[in-house]
């Protein structure tokens, strides 16, 4: 039997420390192996969503454990990294095509703007200070709506045209021709812009929340009923707006089935209050092989919860 003072405290209590902390980096690997699988289950693909906030954790993980030598939290931190690291980087650094040299460029800002979100100086300085050729705006409320020249005054051709609280809208310095309401349970506005890339079909967009937040089956037929619309109109075309979905899950692959390649999602939009490295990355822009992205970041605050975006478009030299 041991005296007290005879117990290797120091040895016992790094063991346990070693232990404990490499028992809570299993929660980080096991969000990037779940994004990783490429499973569609619910459960899964709901997990899939949170490997950006995990990161954070699993760096802080593996600088604990190096400076204090913990040997076994050392492999459970560097295991989570890695998996988390090759989760996130089709979100960091997807597939693109190298932009045509004749010059032309389109920029495009994409905002959530909250539905109850009433600061409208706030936004159109945000909007203004992104310079761009397009708005894509979802959620615009009552007093957004009713303030669209104050938002827009370089952007006068709009779709819908009329204010008083659209819910999606795409604005434009150029001509555009608003496209009928889809009337498939889809929250998306179309226009047909007239841009420097030629025309361009462009859909504000808004997807529902993913289960368990919202029924199982509403982002999945939502995204079949985009599919339904792209398939209506001619040459390019980009889906941009909330997505509530990360561009690697199953939502993401879903979408990129239907040919659209996604501009890069880091640092994450929502929630806009958190710093940057834990938020989700779930307002995107999408594009057709037509086009291809250029440069990607987020733009000033609105008053929303969600970021914006502004992306940078160009010709694609190979489609």
């Amino acid at each position: 039997m041991f005296k007290p003072s005879t117990w290797p405290s120091g040895g016992l209590k790094r063991q346990l420390a070693d232990a404990g902390l490499a028992l809570l980096l299993t929660g980080p690997a096991a969000l990037g192996l779940a994004a990783l699988s490429g499973s569609g289950h619910r459960w899964v693909d709901l997990l899939a969503h949170f490997t950006a906030p995990a990161m954070s954790p699993a760096l802080a993980g593996l600088v604990l454990a190096t400076v204090f030598r913990l040997r076994l939290a050392g492999l459970s931190a560097g295991l989570a990294t890695a998996l988390l690291a090759a989760a996130l980087w089709g979100q960091i650094a997807p597939a693109r095509t190298a932009p045509s040299t004749d010059g032309a460029r389109l920029t495009v800002y994409v905002a959530n703007l909250h539905y109850q979100n009433t600061d409208v100086d706030r936004t159109a300085a945000s909007i203004a200070a992104a310079a761009p050729d397009i708005v894509v705006l979802v959620e615009v409320g009552p007093t957004m709506g009713q303030a669209l020249d104050t938002l827009l005054p370089e952007h006068r051709y709009r779709a819908p045209s009329t204010p008083g609280g659209p819910d999606n809208l795409v604005a434009s310095r150029w001509p555009l021709e608003a496209l009928p309401a889809g009337g498939d349970g889809l929250s998306a506005r179309g226009a047909r812009v007239e841009t420097a890339l030629g025309p361009v079909t462009v859909f504000a967009t808004h997807l529902t929340r993913p289960w368990p937040f919202e029924y199982q089956w509403g982002q999945i037929t939502q995204v079949m009923a985009l599919e339904a619309r792209m398939a209506k109109v001619p040459g390019p075309v980009i889906a941009a707006g909330d997505f509530n979905s990360v561009t690697t899950a199953r939502i993401g692959r879903q979408i990129q089935s239907l040919g659209l390649k996604p501009a890069p999602a880091w640092p994450g939009t929502w929630p806009a209050a958190a710093p940057p490295p834990v938020r989700i990355a779930i307002d995107h822009l999408w594009a057709s092989p037509e086009l291809t992205v250029v440069s990607r970041r987020l733009g000033r605050p609105t008053g929303s919860d969600h970021s914006p975006v502004i992306v940078e478009l160009a010709r694609a030299e190979e489609v």
